[in-house]
């Protein structure tokens, strides 16, 4: 192996590089684990052997979700994910998991603001259609067309009207994507009042995270028998056949995570997709070429 100016680099120091490049990219779980446990009492329970046993899961399951990322692309599978539940359950946070290692070109995250005033105008569904997945692409909503069952109907947001337009509108929506070969899968978080609570006043303590806690979640606390009615209603009336409702355990965090991904892997018929063998070039050398030192002044201060 060589460097661009032309030296030599060891096996032994090209295997260590190799081995600080693989580490790198593990510490990114790391820190996203770090962040999660940084306020006391967060998962503190937790014993050594359950989280070595959580990050060897999670980076088979990660790996699995590669390979389905490569057999969606191959075959042209279109593939929706609903992530709903309470604020706070941790739909984020299994979001971040299944995306972390896959191809944002392939899968992405929607995750839409409150409509506009020209949003208000339109057919309900209408800006969430512009977020569906074409051939070879997956789609995870972070929240979706549910808010109308949800947040909308427990904040007096939509009127009686639009509520039950939207419990008649929604099955023959779902049913109508999954006929255009759509695989929509749909997931509810459940956390107990208990749970809801301790997170809630960990973010308040954690000025790291206190940017997760809008007025609408603080409202949403002293809401929780309105909302878990709407959440009732909302799993009877739209559980229909084609895409189905599944309830994700999610008191703790680390289990509902390794859970919902298992699932969703169980959920898609993928296979290995045999791929050509990539082979890196050779570095092309010319004797006339000189790497330019940086011009003073254009190099970050090097703080660390």
């Amino acid at each position: 192996m060589r460097q661009s100016h032309g030296q030599d680099i060891s096996p032994a120091d090209a295997r260590e590089r190799m081995r600080d490049e693989i580490l790198d990219d593990l510490d990114e779980e790391i820190e996203l684990e770090l962040d999660d446990s940084r306020l006391a009492g967060a998962d503190s329970d937790e014993s050594a052997a359950f989280r070595k046993h959580y990050f060897r899961e999670l980076l088979r399951l990660q790996g699995e979700l590669v390979q389905l990322q490569d057999w969606v692309k191959e075959t042209g599978h279109r593939m929706v994910i609903i992530f709903e539940g309470r604020d706070a359950a941790g739909k984020g946070g299994v979001i971040k998991r299944i995306t972390q290692r896959l191809n944002p070109r392939i899968c992405r995250v929607a995750a839409l603001p409150a409509p506009n005033d020209r949003e208000r105008t339109q057919w309900y569904f209408q800006r969430y259609v512009a977020h569906l997945p074409a051939a070879g692409e997956i789609v995870l909503f972070d929240r979706s067309w549910y808010n109308r069952a949800g947040v909308e109907r427990v904040m007096n947001f939509c009127t009686d009207s639009d509520y039950a337009e939207f419990f008649r509108s929604v099955p023959e929506f779902e049913r109508m994507l999954v006929r255009s070969g759509i695989q929509l899968v749909k997931y509810w978080f459940s956390i107990t009042d208990e749970e809801q609570g301790m997170r809630f006043r960990a973010r308040i303590e954690d000025p790291l995270k206190q940017w997760k806690l809008s007025p609408m979640d603080l409202e949403s606390r002293r809401r929780w028998e309105a909302y878990t009615l709407a959440k009732d209603e909302m799993l009877e009336r739209s559980n229909i056949e084609e895409a189905p409702w599944w309830v994700v355990p999610a008191v703790n965090k680390k289990r509902a995570r390794l859970n919902c991904m298992a699932h969703l892997l169980s959920l898609v018929p993928y296979a290995e997709v045999t791929k050509p063998e990539v082979i890196l070039p050779e570095r092309v050398y010319h004797p006339d070429y000189t790497r330019q030192p940086t011009p003073e002044g254009m190099t970050v201060p090097q703080l660390y």
